[in-house]
């Protein structure tokens, strides 16, 4: 989708805020283990290559979840550790191995399709991480003696296993029960290992943050960087974050409407009296989904009411006043004293904060500061 930057209506990404956030979670789990950025998902919506640039000095490596998100930093100079967290089509392990991208490798059969190449090209020195099941559900092994026989085959060919890792399924929650079950299940077959590889490693932003006796040899950093609290509000953060992501756009359009007329697709919205509506310049197709009528915006450090159906393009403000066109909206931030906060957003759809970042499309222009 095209990146529109003349629509007025920009995400603005803080780029010191992810700097800082990266610095507390570095003093929160301490200078040992090393600390790799996660900037899959187009780091989140907020942009891979200039976060990852960022960031570049205060990390160790990156963490993207597929080949071409990979490809994307290399091509822009990223020269660090790189780890796919997904599987990926085994044909395509030859551009891996010649960019020193690590994969993930799911299953042992994964594994025999990556050798049965049989090409020196593609195999020696190709890094790989097995990827552990302790209770996820996704990809990986579920017992030691898979994990050895990828060991063995990768030996046999010149693969080298550089890490494995796992995922905790509710690390953001507070009952322990399920995330102790892993950290078992993990921590055994990692014991039963015929060799220990260069890194083990199984704690993302929430495991770090509740549970940072858990981080081993590297941490998986994703949506805390960003300032978000990947529990919502479950759990209170140890540390405060500060939020990188701020949205804006402004009102084109406005006029007075009269009781009984009605706005937008399905005429839901009817009015009851003489009332100020507002046009502003996002919609569904920029992720700013149909379940946000009802919700508000800010503008003028007030709360306005979004009426009617989100169209494709536009959304429909209710507005106490009329108001210069051009006037500032803010869909997620701080206008005044009052804050619009991707979580606020999250619990109005009945998600979670990661979802309402992700979703805003690349026709969002980013801006950086």
């Amino acid at each position: 989708m095209k990146s529109s930057p003349h629509r007025h209506t920009p995400a603005i990404i803080d780029l010191s805020a992810i700097k800082n956030n990266v610095q507390k979670f570095r003093e929160h789990i301490g200078e040992t283990p090393e600390l790799w950025g996660v900037v899959k998902a187009n780091a989140y919506g907020h942009g891979a290559v200039p976060v990852a640039q960022s960031i570049y000095e205060l990390v160790d490596g990156f963490c993207v979840s597929n080949l071409d998100e990979a490809i994307e930093l290399r091509n822009h100079l990223i020269t660090k550790p790189i780890l796919i967290l997904s599987g990926i089509v085994p044909d395509n392990a030859d551009i891996a191995r010649s960019l020193n991208i690590t994969l993930t490798a799911p299953s042992l059969e994964w594994l025999k399709l990556i050798v049965a190449q049989d090409k020196k090209d593609v195999l020696v020195g190709l890094k790989i991480h097995i990827a552990v099941d302790s209770g996820m559900g996704r990809i990986g092994v579920r017992d030691a003696t898979e994990a050895n026989q990828m060991i063995e085959l990768a030996d046999k060919y010149g693969i080298d296993v550089d890490g494995i890792f796992t995922h905790f399924a509710t690390a953001d929650e507070p009952n322990q029960r399920k995330f102790n079950e892993q950290k078992l299940n993990f921590d055994k077959i990692v014991s039963q290992l015929i060799r220990r590889p260069k890194y083990v490693h199984s704690t993302n932003s929430a495991a770090g943050l509740w549970h940072r006796e858990q981080v081993q040899d590297l941490e998986r950093l994703g949506v805390a960087m960003y300032g978000l609290n990947p529990s919502g509000q479950t759990l209170d953060l140890p540390f405060d974050l500060e939020a990188a992501f701020t949205l804006k756009s402004e009102l084109t359009h406005i006029k007075v409407i009269h009781a009984g007329d009605t706005v937008g697709y399905g005429a839901t919205f009817e009015a009851t009296e003489d009332t100020y509506v507002g046009t502003v310049s996002i919609g569904y197709a920029d992720g700013w989904t149909r379940e946000m009528q009802g919700f508000h915006v800010l503008v003028d450090g007030e709360f306005c009411e979004i009426i009617g159906r989100v169209s494709m393009d536009q959304i429909t403000i209710k507005l106490p006043h009329s108001y210069p066109l051009g006037t500032t909206v803010t869909l997620i931030g701080r206008d005044g004293e009052k804050e619009i906060t991707a979580q606020d957003i999250a619990k109005w759809r009945n998600t979670i904060n990661y979802e309402v970042l992700c979703l805003l499309s690349d026709r969002i222009y980013r801006e950086y500061k």
